[in-house]
């Protein structure tokens, strides 16, 4: 039976993770979880400091801008920075540090710019793509084996995916040119106005 990883204790760590899961599917409250996981054993690998906490806070609560308390009327990274943000000063986090996170989240979606802004915004980065696009981020067979076995992702899972481009339909100032959202929202347009267009 494969360990399960431990997570982190405390006010902070508590408060991020039950805001997740209040507002996000189970499915990305895991793809969360993991990107949490793989980005501290990239840290690991790589020799990279990190503030355990402000890294649980920023990789559990990268995605909380496509859960239910989103407005929809900012791109999902930038309204998913201002909810975390809300939620850590609330739990007395300094100003520095909860703007750190608010970067980092605010960035995650951005490389070429989240890997060059410190630590933080780095690792919330590459935890969060080695899952969400399947880079290993050098991690071996087996890291990458436990984290998926405790925290199992469905095959053909496009809940990401589905959860941005939903986001991004609900006003233009969701889904900028050139953003990721969308990107996603034009392919979603493409597969639909395909599967319309297909012989019965």
């Amino acid at each position: 039976m494969t360990d399960i990883p431990a997570l982190p204790t405390g006010v902070v760590a508590e408060a991020s993770l039950a805001l997740a899961r209040t507002t996000e599917s189970p499915l990305l409250v895991r793809h969360s979880l993991r990107s949490f996981l793989f980005a501290r054993l990239i840290a690991g690998r790589e020799g990279v400091p990190y503030d355990e906490e402000l890294l649980f806070a920023a990789c559990v609560l990268h995605d909380v801008g496509l859960g239910t308390y989103s407005a929809g009327r900012a791109r999902f990274e930038v309204e998913g920075a201002d909810l975390a943000a809300a939620l850590l000063a609330e739990q007395g986090v300094a100003r520095a540090d909860v703007d750190r996170v608010w970067e980092a989240i605010a960035l995650h979606a951005s490389p070429g710019i989240a890997d060059r802004m410190g630590p933080l915004a780095y690792l919330t980065y590459k935890g969060s793509f080695t899952d969400a696009a399947g880079n290993t981020g050098g991690l071996s067979a087996a890291s990458l084996q436990q984290v998926y076995a405790a925290y199992p992702r469905p095959d053909g899972d496009t809940s990401i995916r589905d959860a941005i481009a939903a986001h991004a339909a609900r006003s233009e100032a969701a889904a900028p040119p050139f953003s990721i959202s969308a990107e996603f929202l034009r392919q979603a347009a493409e597969s639909s106005a395909q599967r319309n267009a297909a012989p019965a």
